[in-house]
């Protein structure tokens, strides 16, 4: 019998914590900030079955870890306990700019 599980919104924030915890380990390699900071991610969300969907965009299109930034963040996702799995979905609209970095970032990297 498949039950279908609600959760609750205790349940999806605490995981939503958890998951922004892992995704501030990811870093593009040409900056010292880490991606979400940065302001890269720009959706996540969390269904019944604990898949996680995440849109994240590139500071550029032509960004040379572009290949590689999604399986990190997958790998960085799937490192959450209780995430059965998670799909990366690179998006550019809307475009990043810096006005999207955290006040954190804007700091390390001398900005503010």
């Amino acid at each position: 019998m498949n039950e279908k599980v609600t959760l609750d919104e205790e349940t999806i924030s605490d995981l939503t914590d958890k998951i922004v915890t892992a995704l501030k380990t990811v870093y593009d390699p040409e900056i010292p900030v880490d991606i979400y900071e940065l302001g890269l991610i720009y959706k996540v969300d969390i269904d019944e079955n604990f898949h996680v969907d995440v849109e994240m965009t590139l500071t550029a299109p032509g960004c040379p870890v572009a290949g590689d930034m999604p399986k990190w963040v997958e790998d960085a996702v799937l490192s959450v306990g209780g995430i059965s799995s998670a799909a990366v979905r690179l998006v550019f609209d809307p475009p990043w700019d810096i006005s999207m970095m955290s006040e954190e970032a804007q700091v390390a990297l001398n900005m503010l």
